[in-house]
């Protein structure tokens, strides 16, 4: 594959992952908003199961990036193409958190054809057929500017769990970019390197699974039964996105530091 044709595939594999992160909120908002939280979250599985196989993807390829530039003692372009990654993932971010409307009304059909069939193989063929892609068209819509009150930092969320969600955040796109680029750091570590990416992602994880997810399933049930307003559930879900984006734009002063850390731990090895 020719340089150029890679890095695209790259940057695409990228956008995918990090598209359908942010797009998970929409499934969220489905769910309260239907009624049917628990299918809600089943049909992004599938969405799930797609940015999976990107990631199986994305890491090979940019390891066998790194591998040809380190051969060919081209090593000095890899930052900033690993910055060009990153930036990807901001924007996928960003667009993710705006199309986050127009998913919202797509899930809710998906949920209520599934309620109705409970076959996920024929909504899928549904999905993608000419009639499932018009109404993809039709639930097109651009978050509306009287959302901007949503910005309002919500008086019943803490503080510290919009900071954990952008740390967290920072530190899981960083992660695996960090444990490859630190091969082109010390060539001769390289192979240990690309495995320890889990010294930065291992506290992202311990922040999203134990602090962040858990506050907004909590808080998403509380919507569904109305304990919670929508308005605040609303605040809370921009709040997220927006900590995930300046997560994914913080990545990009980590990813030296980070590899170098981990460059340090091979070398400990």
């Amino acid at each position: 594959m020719k340089v150029g044709s890679q890095l695209t595939l790259i940057l695409g594999l990228t956008f995918v992952i990090h598209l359908i992160g942010t797009l998970a909120y929409a499934f969220r908002i489905a769910g309260v908003r239907s009624g049917h939280i628990a299918i809600a979250v089943s049909l992004f599985n599938i969405l799930v199961l797609v940015s999976r196989l990107s990631n199986s993807f994305q890491g090979p390829f940019l390891a066998k990036r790194v591998e040809v530039a380190i051969s060919e003692g081209s090593t000095n372009t890899l930052e900033f193409e690993f910055a060009l990654i990153i930036a990807t993932s901001s924007i996928a971010t960003l667009i993710g958190g705006l199309l986050i409307p127009t998913f919202q009304r797509y899930a809710i059909i998906g949920v209520a054809s599934f309620s109705r069939h409970r076959s996920m193989p024929r909504l899928m063929l549904r999905a993608i057929s000419y009639r499932g892609l018009l109404l993809l068209s039709q639930s097109f819509v651009l978050p509306s500017y009287k959302n901007v009150g949503a910005f309002a930092l919500p008086a019943r969320i803490p503080l510290s769990i919009i900071l954990m969600n952008f740390a967290a955040s920072a530190l899981w796109t960083v992660g695996v970019l960090a444990a490859i680029y630190a091969g082109s750091i010390d060539p001769q570590i390289r192979v240990t390197s690309s495995t320890l990416s889990s010294i930065i992602n291992g506290l992202a994880t311990i922040m999203l699974f134990i602090f962040v997810d858990p506050y907004l399933a909590g808080l998403t049930d509380d919507s569904a039964k109305s304990s919670a307003s929508a308005a605040h559930f609303r605040s809370v879900v921009i709040w997220m996105i927006a900590g995930r984006f300046a997560g994914t734009v913080a990545a990009q002063f980590l990813l030296v530091p980070a590899a170098n850390l981990i460059a340090f731990a091979a070398s400990l090895i």
